[in-house]
């Protein structure tokens, strides 16, 4: 059984907000379906046909993009790595960057023609790299969506050329992009807006298909898709202050009408919610008793922001809890461990829960230090 346990510092804090309980109404959107959401919390702030199954198209690369960083952060691949493009990459239509069989670029450059350039081609070499077939990529692509819980979400390809078998939905493309958006160095290659990708005879400069780049105050993500099919589609995220929000629109007719929509998707999300930020990715929160030990307690911290999300002039109560298991967690423990839960509530509800993890080895205490300790104890007694 797990108790509350306050631990450092009382962490019961009650906030309340002057003003009276007022929000606007969400756009209307001229979407299929659309999504809109806090990316710390990940609070749905508006949202219509959000479970329904739709074609992604070429926001199908945010997944392509995850797994090579992921594989980057876990030291399997390095961005200097050399990617050769295969006859099938070379073969790829629609959008590409036009790379040639046998042509060698390092990982990084790959990932710039696929994050700026949308390079099908691109995408496919990343995916050979990466997963050392297409198939293999394509199967880590499902298995990633499951652990990310997008349940409606089926790949089939990493570049989303159209395939039937190849399908998502709004709600699963904001989950993914709430997860890309703490990935590593991942924003640095969505943000980029323009990249010289060939030099004379024959250059070829690469413009970020995701004009909200420059038309936008705070986007620095994520990517566009359009298919005859999936009609156009924006995955969108911005920053202001300590605030930031992920849009998602699909299936919008009009030629500029996915950046038009996410626009009024995210000036909603902007005039109408704010957020505060109680604790940076990183902080430490507490320390905690560690059984049989070679130290007594460990500190813990937290890996993703925690804060609050409130509704711009309205009232709000939040407080945060500690919440760790007894007993006491047992040496050894590795850096890193899960040793509870913080908890942020918002009027009386739970909003956000993070893990506290060890920020040390501990190693169990040893017989000789044991012994120390007792006859330490033994003499301070007498």
């Amino acid at each position: 059984m797990r108790n509350k346990i306050w631990l450092c510092l009382s962490l019961l804090l009650a906030f309340c907000l002057a003003g009276p309980a007022w929000a606007a109404e969400p756009p209307q959107l001229d979407a299929a379906a659309y999504v809109l959401l806090e990316a710390n919390s990940g609070q749905v702030l508006a949202s219509s046909n959000a479970d329904v199954q739709r074609f992604p198209a070429s926001t199908t690369k945010i997944m392509t993009l995850v797994l090579a960083l992921e594989a980057v952060e876990r030291g399997d691949v390095s961005l200097e790595d050399q990617v050769t493009t295969s006859e099938y990459a070379a073969s790829m239509g629609g959008s590409q960057v036009y790379l040639y069989v046998g042509e060698t670029r390092t990982l990084h450059e790959m990932l710039i023609a696929v994050a700026v350039g949308s390079g099908n081609d691109a995408s496919v070499a990343v995916a050979e790299h990466v997963g050392g077939s297409v198939g293999n990529f394509v199967d880590m692509m499902n298995k990633r969506a499951a652990e990310l819980g997008m349940s409606g979400t089926h790949y089939a390809n990493p570049h989303g050329l159209h395939d039937p078998e190849h399908y998502t939905t709004a709600a699963d493309m904001a989950i993914l992009a709430r997860h890309a958006v703490q990935v590593p160095h991942l924003l640095e290659y969505t943000g980029i807006y323009e990249y010289q990708f060939r030099g004379d005879p024959k250059p070829l400069v690469l413009w970020n298909t995701n004009r909200l780049l420059k038309w936008y105050d705070g986007v620095d993500g994520l990517k566009t898709g359009y298919t005859s099919e999936a009609k156009r589609n924006l995955v969108a995220t911005a920053c202001r202050g300590d605030l930031r929000l992920i849009s998602v629109v699909m299936g919008v007719e009009p030629q500029q009408g996915h950046f038009t929509e996410s626009m009024k998707l995210l000036n909603y999300g902007f005039n109408n919610y704010t957020y505060q930020l109680l604790y940076p990715a990183g902080a430490l929160i507490c320390s905690v008793p560690v059984e049989k030990g070679a130290v007594g307690r460990v500190d813990a911290r937290i890996e993703q922001a925690a804060g609050v999300l409130s509704q711009a002039g309205s009232g709000s109560n939040y407080e945060t809890q500690i919440n760790v298991a007894e007993p006491w967690p047992q040496a050894p423990l590795a850096a890193g461990a899960q040793l509870g839960e913080l908890q942020i509530l918002q009027d009386g509800q739970l909003m956000q829960s993070l893990p506290l993890l060890a920020t040390d080895d501990v190693e169990k205490i040893g017989l000789w230090q044991c012994w120390r300790e007792i006859l330490a104890s033994t003499c301070a007694l007498n």
